[in-house]
């Protein structure tokens, strides 16, 4: 079950919105990890250039005109980390286009690879602050934003550096089209108790769920990811909320 956010924390002062500190652009995570291997380093010098996003431009009047003739729709995927889901949704559906944001480097190069493998040509790439990108982008112009496993930031004095918060929550209202989806998937009970809290008091939003089987299991045709997979082998399960923007 859900439970309530809980109070308990450290004492290294009062949790906030976080509002000031994603107005800011900051980005709170890591950039770089393990040393890329060289295929990899070619990939980001040579291949991302073509699929990143440029937000000093203006953007455009749709996100669509981002992507080939034909796309009817976009969706953004936050922290894609492995890449598996994002891959995975890009090549179901053909005629969405896809965002990705991750501004860990080698999430970027491993998803690169599998672009480049597979021959995906209706994702495109952003590699900073997704509240940037949020702020971006034109008014209604996303059908879904995915937010899946992201860093829980377990500690009170660093909740505000979660990427859900009333300011984002209203950033993803303005962004989403009517009937849009914000699809949240957390083994982190807190986290999940604390998103549920933010969107149900957000006007723009409705929670799906009807039944607990709603929450308690992935929606059809979800792709776990390597770290969904490793949290179910350690006992740990997850909830998957859905959110409709009205």
């Amino acid at each position: 079950m859900i439970a309530a956010p809980r109070d308990a924390g450290d004492n290294d002062g009062p949790a906030d919105d976080g509002a000031a500190a994603h107005s800011r652009g900051s980005f709170f995570g890591r950039r770089k990890g393990h040393k890329l291997r060289a295929h990899q380093a070619d990939l980001i010098d040579n291949l991302l250039p073509h699929l990143a996003l440029e937000i000093g431009a203006p953007a455009p009047e749709s996100l669509t005109e981002l992507f080939d003739d034909g796309t009817e729709s976009v969706r953004l995927e936050i922290g894609f980390g492995g890449g598996e889901h994002l891959i995975a949704e890009a090549q179901a559906f053909r005629s969405t286009g896809f965002i990705g944001c991750e501004p860990y480097v080698n999430g970027m190069a491993k998803i690169l690879t599998q672009i480049e493998a597979l021959n995906v040509g209706n994702i495109r790439l952003f590699a900073g602050d997704a509240a940037e990108l949020l702020a971006w982008a034109p008014a209604r112009s996303l059908a879904r934003i995915d937010l899946i496993h992201p860093d829980p930031w377990p500690k009170r004095r660093h909740w505000k550096r979660r990427f859900v918060q009333d300011a984002t929550v209203a950033a993803m209202a303005r962004i989403l089209t009517p009937g849009g989806e914000f699809r949240f998937v957390s083994d982190i009970d807190d986290y999940c108790a604390w998103t549920l809290s933010h969107l149900m008091r957000a006007p723009d939003f409705a929670w799906l769920a009807e039944r607990a089987i709603d929450w308690q299991q992935p929606w059809p045709d979800y792709t776990m990811t390597r770290y969904g997979a490793k949290a179910e082998r350690e006992g740990r399960k997850a909830a998957y909320l859905r959110f409709r923007r009205l």
